[in-house]
């Protein structure tokens, strides 16, 4: 579904990532695994088409994305939580919400029950400003928000960093249903090996900004995080 091939993306001329090539199979869940600073987030930024310059190829579906805008990829299909939520302070959660809608191609507004199911909390808050909300409630916000763009894939940039375990744990389950019961795919950046191990049917570590290893989650080896991810 989703794949990039010899892929450089640059913050002015400085390159971020070298040369990276990975694939996401039609309902997979793949995890994007490293150290903080070695080119977790710039992929997914590039992806989304939100670096200064990305050479390669970034195809989903077979299309070619690479000269897409941002929102063209999201029409096409890119749901992205980024680090840090993105959620619009001053709007409403029903505001917030009602934005990723706008990425969908049938024109639909209205807010899918089905959002309210994953995340009741939000149901509750829909007319509460997204800047008064937990952080752990923002991500459900942000992830239901990217969930209403009717994606063929998710990407999702570390949704459980700084967040309180009770509501990690309600997101990691999440996550897994999204992929199980309704055969999203999702790509998730993530310092948690053992949720990685636990989600994933395979795996990319970065390392300075290029892949690695990568493989099925079973080829995850200890050695292998030890090697790439401790500090």
């Amino acid at each position: 579904m989703l794949e990039l091939s010899n892929v450089d993306a640059f913050y002015g001329n400085s390159r971020a990532l070298q040369d990276v090539s990975m694939s996401v199979d039609d309902g997979e869940f793949v995890s994007i695994l490293g150290r903080n600073g070695v080119g977790k987030t710039t992929c997914m930024r590039a992806v989304m088409g939100l670096m200064d310059r990305t050479t390669g190829s970034i195809k989903l579906d077979g299309a070619e994305l690479v000269d897409k805008d941002t929102h063209e990829r999201a029409r096409a299909g890119i749901g992205y939580v980024p680090q840090g939520r993105g959620i619009l302070p001053r709007f409403t959660v029903r505001e917030n919400l009602r934005m990723g809608t706008f990425a969908t191609k049938d024109g639909n507004r209205e807010l899918d029950a089905w959002i309210f199911e994953l995340f009741p909390i939000l149901k509750d808050f829909l007319d509460r400003p997204g800047g008064n909300l937990s952080g752990g409630q923002q991500q459900q916000l942000a992830i239901g928000r990217a969930l209403l763009t009717q994606p063929k894939v998710i990407l999702l940039d570390e949704p459980t960093e700084g967040i309180q375990p009770n509501i990690v744990e309600q997101i990691e389950e999440v996550l897994v249903q999204l992929n199980r019961e309704h055969r999203m795919t999702v790509v998730l950046v993530e310092q948690n090996v053992a949720f990685a191990r636990r989600a994933s049917q395979r795996f990319v570590i970065l390392d300075r900004g290029a892949v690695a290893a990568q493989g099925a989650v079973d080829e995850l080896s200890d050695e292998l995080v030890h090697r790439h991810m401790a500090v």
